[in-house]
């Protein structure tokens, strides 16, 4: 008796075979849904990369083309001033010419951010400053910018230029 329960166990009955058929054909369909998701989902993701990567690749090499434009305009103004013949009469048109050139020049470099670390006179910093010498001054503290050679600058808050300073000392 106990094997024909054995044999009656292991052969089920038909209407369960077909609902353990029809479940696994759902779950193979799921799954075939599931791959089909990921290979699309894979092949949007690398297009993003590629895109990703292209227009970094393009913001470096024309990232500054508008900066660059209105640099133009500037060197447009000093090439026109170098054109001009500079005689006693028309000198002091001429001076202000330049300095309205390089005002316009000062003005495109803070509107981009760019702006003069004051030093003249400030405590030498080495993290702002390259010092070229030092000299003895009774005209500013010890320790202090006696003269600067070029200014330094800063972009947002980095600084992109040291400047080139001499700095004072004591007198002897």
């Amino acid at each position: 008796m106990s094997e024909e329960n054995n044999s009656q166990n292991s052969n089920p009955p038909k209407n369960e075979n077909l609902d353990a058929s029809s479940e696994i054909q759902k779950l193979q369909e799921q799954a075939e849904k599931f791959k089909n998701d990921y290979l699309y989902l894979r092949a949007e993701f690398e297009n993003y990369k590629r895109n990703a990567i292209k227009e970094r690749s393009d913001l470096m090499k024309y990232g500054g083309e508008r900066f660059i434009r209105e640099l133009l305009e500037v060197v447009d103004n000093f090439e026109r001033a170098l054109q001009v013949n500079v005689g006693a009469e028309n000198f002091n048109t001429y001076k202000q010419g330049v300095e309205l050139t390089a005002q316009e020049l000062k003005s495109l470099l803070q509107r981009n951010a760019v702006t003069e670390v004051p030093s003249h006179g400030t405590p030498f910093d080495p993290m702002v400053h390259e010092a070229l010498g030092a000299e003895p001054s009774e005209q500013v503290a010890p320790g202090h910018i006696l003269r600067v050679f070029k200014k330094p600058y800063k972009l947002h808050d980095k600084l992109i230029r040291p400047g080139q300073v001499v700095v004072a000392k004591k007198p002897e």
